[in-house]
């Protein structure tokens, strides 16, 4: 994927090397800005749509002086109407202010009428055709395309393929493949957790509810997991779940995905499912992914 120097230097911009402190995106309606905003908001940018142009500068000064708000992404377009024809002037009151960078997202008029025509949203010109609405658009931002850091065309890619761009030339450093897993314990008698996207059922575990030292305990204490882990059936199964969802991890990241969260279900949510999740949370930790954990039922 092409990206796009700009000729001129700046005074004080930010190097193309360096993360940003202020990135502005724009483009032509229907390129993608949306799916970059939000996968630069899923890397620690505060993100703004559509912020008046006069307000620009002083949301820069913002991202300097604010102790909470050191990186931040917002989208200009075509919604700004003739006004926009003062952004070259403040970009370079911006670049004066903080390190910033301009994404100018583009794409051919097929790839624009085709997305248009698939969510049937007007064009921001309206009045007119589609297709005479997006040349003129074009044409409007070409003053603004010149001024570009990154010009990224959006054609021939999806939405993961737009994000894992966004995340290779402006993620933290590891930070793009990075995914926040949540492993989750619940009992199949209180219902199955809706937020989640992996569900193995672990009822076929012996289950210590029916061993009287081990029914008032949970499979937090290691009396309780040592009696479950001592099944070869246990760790048999552990290993082949485990194996698995190494696996996935970087094909999840790879297609984009930002959250995950796996839930393992026993009968009442107390022994084996608790157990297994402290495992499987401390496996995928070992292998690099912070893995938080939920007992969502062990109070009941």
């Amino acid at each position: 994927m092409a990206t796009r120097r700009s000729a001129q230097p700046r005074r004080r911009g930010a190097s193309l090397t360096t993360q940003p402190q202020l990135i502005i995106i724009t483009g032509l309606s229907g390129s993608g800005k949306g799916t970059v905003l939000k996968t630069l908001e899923d890397h620690g940018y505060y993100s703004v749509d559509n912020l008046p142009l006069d307000l620009i500068p002083k949301f820069a000064e913002l991202t300097r002086d604010s102790a909470n708000l050191k990186r931040a992404a917002l989208v200009v377009d075509i919604r700004e109407g003739n006004d926009l024809r003062g952004f070259p002037a403040v970009y370079a009151q911006v670049r004066e202010l903080v390190p910033a960078q301009l994404v100018f997202l583009d794409a051919d008029d097929k790839a624009i009428l085709r997305r248009f025509s698939e969510t049937r949203r007007p064009h921001p010109l309206g009045g007119r055709s589609v297709l005479k609405s997006i040349q003129a658009e074009r044409r409007m931002l070409e003053p603004i395309r010149s001024l570009a850091d990154h010009i990224i065309p959006t054609s021939e890619l999806n939405v993961h393929q737009l994000r894992k761009k966004i995340g290779e030339i402006f993620g933290s450093q590891g930070k793009s493949s990075r995914i926040a897993i949540s492993i989750m314990s619940f009992g199949f008698r209180h219902g199955v957790p809706v937020e989640s996207d992996l569900v193995f059922d672990v009822r076929f575990l012996p289950n210590p509810n029916y061993v009287p030292e081990f029914k008032e305990r949970s499979g937090k204490e290691l009396p309780v997991a040592r009696y479950i882990l001592s099944f070869p059936q246990t760790r048999e199964f552990l290993d082949h779940v485990s194996r698995m969802l190494l696996f996935l991890m970087p094909h999840y990241v790879a297609e984009g995905k930002s959250y995950l969260t796996i839930a393992f279900g026993c009968t009442g949510g107390h022994h084996r499912s608790v157990m297994m999740a402290e495992e499987i949370a401390r496996r995928l930790r070992s292998g690099g992914y912070p893995a938080k954990i939920l007992h969502r039922d062990l109070a009941k």
